[in-house]
């Protein structure tokens, strides 16, 4: 959805942190760096966002450059938690959810000079019970640092009245096509959409149709979309009405296909484009010691998935967190295949039944007794859906994503195969791992399975792919690269490099490739980097040491696709 014109927001703000209750403030505490939180190092503030309080934003803005009846929309990347703005003391909108874009028109509010924005965030982080991932007001173990407020980019852009709001681009590789549904803003009636691709910047094909009904659009002798060749199209959506362009954006998709199929010895195997694949790499968290959500830079968001690259990796489950789309960009340009995780809520269980779940396989029916899992209320039920859902809509065009997790080891879990259908049917191009790790309720594609510290081994058959979504957690420690140097969290601990190495390749070739030859289709280790005192990264948190050669990980990768090769032919 890319147009020319557009301003960025971004930069120092006032801000203020008042009490929750207290009306906004007369003058505010002095200068935050937006997007960072104001919990990070790098908004210059470094300070906790108390439940009790309320987070305090001002900044001034000229109108960008409208022509007639433009209109123009404020955007927001993603505020956490709940959000409320005015534009020159008018009130012009609120948003609840931590980790989801949003936008208003706030043409009618503007003012042909400077225009006051302000905006006034609440976030109980822990004590409350919405999605938040793994944000806690006191970090220990798995849990981390909180943020509070705008994490992501802030943007104004000026389009047409009538205008395009969304686009839903759906591959299909065996029709050699492309479904383009438009979503318009203002009036549709008598506007044309048109869907122009390209390849390469020559035109592949033009489809058209009228204003809010999908338009199939051919795509002749696809090229396929792989971790080998991550080809993409470009495409230009126009609105036209009586041969004139009212609106236009451009866009980009891939030509790629996932699904299961079987092999001769009758596992179910991961399959892209039809055909056998074997997925490997890290859980990533998407943290950063200065920015925690948000990277320093665009080259730091771009290293952790170049380095996943390098190691020999062609996947990556993003864990408990939505990443701003220019993260998924990258991956579809680089061919890097991705799960999502929604961001977990309710209530997590505590460490003895993490231990019991772990170690002996403890099992509950999330179908009852919700509040246990946080979920006792119907509202908390229906804002995780909507959530869920509007997650779903916002990264359905990333190209890279094969599989939805709506569920994490139980956090905030209610009836996971009742909710795994219904991704399955707002999106059935894609896999659904219904919940990863603990309480598995026989539901989505996926047997997923969690393994710490125990020997890996494969469960009784259930006609479901078989995939270790965690595993490993092999730690070791970094003097000079720790977040505290005082404590440390990991499953197994090693005391060298060499040592750590060694027992990551004994691990795989001794106990993970025997279960790929028994159906085992992927496997997620833990983890990218270390985040906070957990050190059972691949890379230190500063991303300063790679605690293991990167040269010996990638030889060790490539045997395990080779073994699959060799199960899945043979």
């Amino acid at each position: 959805m890319t147009r020319p014109s557009w301003v960025n927001l971004n930069g120092a703000w006032d801000y203020a942190i008042l009490q929750k209750d207290d009306p906004k403030p007369e003058r505010f505490d002095g200068k935050l760096l937006v997007p960072y939180a104001v919990e990070s190092t790098l908004s210059g503030v470094q300070k906790p966002l108390l439940p009790d309080e309320r987070l305090w934003y001002r900044r001034m803005f000229s109108r960008p450059g409208a022509k007639g009846s433009a209109r123009v929309l404020l955007h927001f990347g993603a505020v956490d938690h709940e959000c409320n703005v005015w534009v020159n003391g008018k009130y012009v909108g609120a948003h609840r959810g931590g980790y989801l874009p949003f936008v208003f028109d706030i043409t009618d509010v503007l003012g042909d000079g400077e225009n006051e924005l302000l905006v006034a965030v609440w976030d109980p982080t822990d004590k409350g019970l919405q999605q938040r991932g793994k944000q806690v007001l006191q970090p220990k173990g798995i849990w981390y640092t909180a943020i509070s407020g705008i994490w992501q980019t802030v943007w104004l852009e000026a389009v047409p009245k009538i205008s395009i709001e969304s686009l839903k681009l759906t591959p299909d590789l065996d029709d050699r096509s492309l479904m383009v549904d438009v979503k318009i803003r203002g009036e549709a009636e008598g506007v044309q959409v048109q869907a122009e691709i390209l390849s390469d910047g020559e035109k592949v094909s033009l489809g058209s149709g009228q204003g809010n009904r999908p338009i199939r659009c051919e795509v002749p002798d696809p090229r396929a979309w792989s971790p080998a060749d991550p080809y993409l199209y470009d495409l230009t959506v126009r609105l036209v009405c009586d041969g004139k362009i009212l609106d236009e954006v451009g866009s980009y998709f891939a030509m790629r296909k996932f699904g299961l199929v079987t092999n001769k010895q009758g596992y179910l195997r991961f399959a892209l484009n039809d055909e056998p694949l074997f997925l490997y790499g890290p859980l990533d968290q998407g943290y950063f010691p200065d920015g925690l959500y948000t990277p320093p830079s665009e080259e730091a968001m771009l290293f952790d998935i170049e380095y996943t690259r390098a190691i020999g990796c062609n996947m990556i489950r993003k864990h408990i967190k939505v990443e701003p789309l220019r993260w998924y960009y990258h991956c579809d340009r680089l061919g890097i295949i991705v799960w999502q995780d929604m961001p977990n809520g309710g209530l997590i269980d505590g460490e003895v039944v993490a231990v019991l779940s772990l170690i002996f396989g403890f099992h509950r029916n999330d179908s009852c007794r919700l509040g246990r899992f946080g979920r006792a209320g119907a509202q908390n039920r229906a804002e995780f859906k909507a959530g869920l859902e509007g997650m779903i809509d916002h990264l359905y065009n990333s190209a890279c994503i094969a599989v939805w997790v709506p569920f994490n080891e139980g956090w905030g879990q209610f009836r996971a195969k009742e909710i795994g259908d219904w991704v399955k049917r707002q999106d059935p191009t894609r896999l659904v791992d219904h919940a990863s790790g603990w309480f598995d309720q026989g539901g989505g594609d996926l047997q997923s399975k969690h393994v710490y510290v125990k020997k890996l081994k494969r469960p009784k058959r259930d006609g479901r792919a078989f995939v270790l979504s965690e595993f490993g957690g092999y730690s070791l420690k970094v003097d000079g690269h720790l977040w505290d140097a005082g404590k440390k969290f990991g499953y197994r601990h090693y005391d060298s490099r060499e040592a750590l190495m060694e027992a990551y390749q004994e691990l795989l070739e001794n106990e993970l490739k025997p279960l790929i030859l028994q159906g085992l289709t992927a496997a997620i280790y833990t983890q990218t980097t270390d985040v906070e005192i957990e050190i059972n990264g691949y890379l230190t948190y500063d991303r300063q040491v790679e605690k293991m050669d990167p040269d010996n990980l990638r030889k060790v990768h490539t045997t395990l696709y080779a073994k699959f090769n060799e199960a899945t032919n043979g």
